[in-house]
């Protein structure tokens, strides 16, 4: 398996708890009002699915994009800048997720303008009165602005082709999606251990040492 993907996958484990704190409070309203056991998983999970949709859909679009772009120019060097580009953010969230410097939540300030005119389309589907109704709404919901998000982009954009771009993306929210499925059913004790600093830290530092690496190898690249 490429190794960006286990990193993605890894490093959406690892940002749970960012994304709890970002969608938790609307992933636990999935739930409002039901009283069948068998819903209690549905409803979350069809949430989930559909953001999960938004981040593959946006993965694929931007990364064949840049492609088609660096084809058609008979330019690769621009993929080799997205590539040390996206080293940075890597160091970035590494930094943010181990609470070490937040500097990744200035990148969310830039997507709240936007925001403001998706967010109503979402608004608009809650209640959610059926579990098939909750797939639309997280695929709205998955716009919302997200410096984690905005890292992994990054990745998609130097990922060379539109299906890697997506496999990053979904390998991303995959990463998050035990802690987001813990959050809609309540399952404390899982929510304690990913917002750990002893976690957070563990996993960031290994997250930094390849960041490093990437940032390295990026740079030979270039030169």
């Amino acid at each position: 398996m490429n190794s960006d993907l286990i990193a993605a996958f890894f490093i959406g484990l690892l940002g749970a708890g960012h994304c709890m704190g970002m969608c938790g409070g609307i992933a636990s309203l999935m739930n409002l009002g039901q009283v069948s056991s068998s819903r209690q998983w549905l409803n979350p999970l069809c949430y989930n699915i559909g953001r999960l949709l938004s981040y593959t859909l946006v993965g694929a679009i931007i990364g064949g994009s840049i492609s088609t772009i660096s084809t058609y120019s008979g330019i690769n060097e621009p993929l080799n800048w997205l590539k040390l580009l996206s080293a940075v953010f890597m160091l970035l969230l590494a930094l943010y997720i181990g609470q070490w410097w937040n500097a990744l939540l200035w990148f969310e300030k830039a997507g709240q303008g936007i925001w403001k005119y998706i967010s109503p389309l979402g608004q608009k589907l809650l209640p959610v009165k059926h579990p098939l109704y909750a797939i639309p709404f997280g695929f709205v919901w998955g716009w919302i602005p997200c410096g984690l998000v905005y890292s992994m982009l990054t990745w998609s954009a130097a990922a060379g082709d539109f299906i890697n771009g997506g496999l990053i993306m979904l390998a991303f929210g995959l990463g998050t999606l035990p802690l987001m499925l813990a959050v809609g059913v309540s399952a404390a004790k899982l929510n304690q251990v990913a917002k750990s600093l002893l976690f957070r830290r563990v996993g960031a530092s290994v997250l930094l040492a390849y960041a490093l690496f990437q940032l390295y190898q990026g740079v030979v690249r270039l030169v």
